[in-house]
């Protein structure tokens, strides 16, 4: 098969991985949401925002990113599909989730579901990450500041999501052991995944993955 007529499909593998990646990881955040034992560190402050506002937490999620998309044009970063979809998407799928899934009662359920949701986070960051569509708005503004400050991707993170989580805890996010372990976790998660999921070369049949650990394994969203 030529790869012009490989595109096609090529093309649809990546739009699929981009979507239900960043379904997937609404869905396990709001597991983490009823857990009740800790939330990513965005969702740290997303959560807090909800409490005070009385918005539901993926359009709050929704309005942040939003926000943190207008900070990309100081920054001189340029968005993607995945990054326009990361603010629509992701938001609405937490929302949906946390419809129909109700929060879990007794400790070996919400053990299970702190478990699920980190694992298919990473799994939902490798999947859209290796579709290769641009990064999240929080991981643009991450990568933003590390070029215009000149300090590494590592301070800059850790200094955003210090941030976040001292800001959403004080709204009255929840901050407990899901959130150390998603913070120890995700990154060696996500690497996996995105080995998993790398999309083969339109051109020539290789696969590209990451090397090191990703840039955007926490968003993330």
């Amino acid at each position: 098969m030529s790869s012009h007529s490989s595109r096609p499909g090529h093309l649809a593998r990546r739009l699929f991985q981009l979507y239900a990646g960043l379904a997937l990881y609404g869905a396990s955040s709001a597991l983490l949401v009823r857990s009740g034992l800790g939330l990513e560190p965005w969702n740290v402050l997303h959560q807090g925002l909800s409490e005070r506002t009385g918005l539901s937490m993926g359009l709050v999620l929704t309005i942040v990113g939003a926000t943190v998309l207008l900070l990309w044009i100081p920054l001189r970063q340029r968005p993607g599909l995945g990054t326009v979809s990361n603010v629509l998407v992701i938001g609405a799928a937490m929302d949906a989730t946390l419809a129909v899934v109700p929060d879990a009662h007794g400790l070996p359920a919400r053990v299970a579901f702190m478990v699920a949701g980190i694992v298919l986070n990473g799994a939902a960051t490798g999947l859209y990450i290796a579709a290769r569509f641009g990064p999240g708005p929080r991981d643009g503004l991450m990568t933003g500041l590390h070029q215009r400050t000149g300090v590494s991707i590592r301070v800059v993170r850790t200094a955003i999501e210090i941030t976040v989580v001292a800001t959403g805890f004080i709204l009255g996010g929840t901050v407990g052991v899901g959130t150390l372990l998603y913070a120890v976790a995700i990154g060696p998660l996500a690497q996996l995944f995105l080995r998993v999921f790398a999309v083969p070369s339109a051109s020539d049949g290789s696969t590209v993955v990451a090397t090191g650990q990703p840039r955007g394994a926490i968003l993330r969203p």
